[in-house]
């Protein structure tokens, strides 16, 4: 989790120059040796370390940092008991000189020996890390969300140009991109296989998730980041945090952005303060372009019909992205299946060593602004445009990171809460 002052961060911009000549692995090694840092060192993060060890051969994780030192020292016993499971004890390289915590946790990684960076904090904190390692020269794999806000998604955007300039390669975590079933499904419905669309759904309804009890100890800051899916500033709400994967499919389906949302939702059951500030429950009518309107539920609730998924409507049948279409001439994928969560590390890896950058920052920016748009209508009870909501000068950074008092805002309130 970055120290920086995120506003000078998004302010500043970084010189595009040079392309492939400044990628950090074209110049610094010229073998298919790739030293790899992790920043964020919970669940998803040591997740994302462990894939990219099975991904490939040659990998060497050599930095980990955290805000909190525990998870750095939970994070290096798990990971190196992974690769020696795996055949690989030389693959953990992390030492206690490249262990890291603190604020200044992620720039010291960033910083470190390496050419891959993992970042898997809290979302707040992508943008201004996603913009230090393109600035550095690394290549990135990064968790879905990327941004809790309009002007971070817009320091994304700058970023993925910055990346493409330099022959940097970005993956994000949005694993279906990178799933067979999904990339058949979806290829055929952009091939017509569905007529025209004309609705479609997206859904995200589970039961509750994790919650950790406040510690008399905790100081403001560090309860809510220990609790960060509760708090908008740090996820950007569920909607954003979760349902982006969804939303992700949808777009990548229809191959373009919403022109504006109309959405409601509510806090009906996580009404205490342990909660933070967000929701519970969300629904969203997304308009396209062409007149396409598209459904969108999630819910965080337990003991109510849990569904996960997507759905598209066309003129000649339906879709099911996931892997398959009813229609006149129906069609389900029966083809081999890998580990979408290690896919994803394979196609960043093979795309750095064949000198073939990917660049999904775009993607993942627009997928989460579609997010945050929806978000940004149920709390104000308006109906938004997205270019609208991209142009917002909304900013949930804290005033200071740092251990200390941080009020919680207020829960939104639909035709209270202002659009700004």
């Amino acid at each position: 989790m970055s120290p920086l002052d995120r506003r000078s961060l998004l302010r500043s911009s970084t010189a595009a120059t040079g392309a492939l000549a400044l990628s950090r692995f074209a110049t610094a090694r010229g073998s298919d040796r790739l030293r790899v840092g992790l920043v964020g060192c919970g669940g998803r993060g040591t997740g994302a370390a462990q894939d990219i060890l099975q991904a490939a051969e040659g990998i060497e994780l050599v930095a980990l940092g955290d805000l909190f030192p525990e998870r750095v020292a939970g994070a290096t016993r798990s990971l190196a008991e992974v690769a020696e499971r795996a055949g690989k004890p030389d693959a953990f390289r992390v030492t206690p000189e490249t262990s890291f915590s603190g604020w200044d946790a992620a720039e010291r990684v960033i910083a470190s020996d390496i050419d891959v960076v993992l970042l898997a904090t809290p979302p707040h904190f992508r943008p201004g890390q996603l913009a230090r390692a393109v600035e550095r020269g690394l290549h990135v794999f990064m968790e879905k969300p990327v941004a809790v806000d309009a002007p971070g998604v817009r320091s994304v955007l700058h970023s993925a140009d910055v990346a493409a300039a330099k022959g940097l390669s970005i993956v994000a975590g949005t694993q279906r991109r990178h799933q067979r079933s999904y990339q058949e499904t979806v290829q055929r419905i952009r091939d017509g296989a569905l007529g025209e669309i004309v609705g479609g759904n997206a859904w995200w309804n589970q039961g509750g998730l994790w919650m950790h009890p406040r510690k008399e100890a905790w100081s403001d800051m560090e309860w809510q980041l220990r609790n960060w899916l509760y708090f908008t500033w740090a996820s950007g709400d569920h909607i954003c945090e979760q349902h982006v994967h969804n939303l992700d499919v949808i777009l990548w389906a229809l191959d373009g952005v919403p022109v504006r949302a109309t959405a409601m939702g509510g806090r009906e059951v996580r009404k205490d303060p342990a909660y933070g500030n967000v929701f519970d429950h969300f629904a969203v009518q997304y308009e396209f372009a062409n007149g396409v309107l598209i459904e969108s539920h999630c819910r965080q609730i337990d003991g109510c019909a849990n569904r996960v998924g997507e759905r598209l409507v066309g003129t000649l049948g339906v879709a099911d992205p996931s892997g398959s279409i009813r229609s006149a001439k129906p069609w389900r994928f029966e083809g081999d299946q890998t580990n979408p969560y290690v896919q994803e590390h394979v196609d960043l890896v093979r795309a750095i060593r064949t000198n073939a950058p990917i660049n999904e920052a775009r993607q993942i920016a627009l997928s989460t602004m579609t997010a945050i748009l929806g978000r940004m209508s149920a709390y104000t009870g308006q109906t938004l445009g997205f270019d609208e909501a991209l142009a917002s000068t909304e900013d949930l950074t804290p005033p200071t990171y740092a251990f200390g008092e941080l009020p919680v805002a207020p829960v939104a309130v639909p035709g209270q809460t202002l659009f700004s």
